[in-house]
């Protein structure tokens, strides 16, 4: 049986820029490290690795959320990742997008823009909740969702 969802990995470009991007949604760095060869190459499939590896823990009112989700985001030395032509479209086959549960979505997109992160839709109401999507590095597409009363 599942209990909830543990973490998200994303292949990110700039590492510095996805760890920025992040932190606006309240996650902290608390881990960084370099994973390479075995056991990695095995466990991943992917010969002659070599990527960094950064945890990213959500955190509510400076400690951790319940229950823990992590973003993980890896940077690969090598192999160089196969990019995705695609990836700034929602109607592609595979990950279309991340949401996370928002208390003022306006007050939220105020402070994303203030940090220059891409609007791409405007809000819709929709299913009792205010949504909006936001771009971040590399094509991530992030869901705001606020709850209605």
């Amino acid at each position: 049986m599942i209990k909830n969802a543990d973490h998200m990995t994303i292949v990110v470009s700039d590492i510095n820029a996805s760890i920025h991007f992040f932190e606006l949604f309240n996650f902290t760095k608390t881990k960084a490290v370099i994973i390479e060869n075995e056991p990695f190459a095995k466990y991943m499939n992917i010969s002659n690795i070599k990527a960094d590896h950064v945890t990213l823990v959500l955190q509510h009112f400076d400690e951790e959320a319940t229950p823990h989700f992590e973003i993980q985001l890896l940077h690969f030395h090598h192999p160089k990742p196969q990019e995705d032509t695609n990836i700034h479209r929602l109607d592609k086959l595979g990950y279309n997008h991340l949401c996370f549960a928002v208390e003022d979505i306006k007050q939220m997109i105020q402070k994303l823009k203030n940090h220059g992160v891409k609007i791409i839709s405007d809000i819709l109401d929709f299913h009792a909740r205010k949504l909006v999507y936001v771009e971040g590095p590399d094509g991530i597409i992030i869901e705001l969702a606020e709850l209605k009363n």
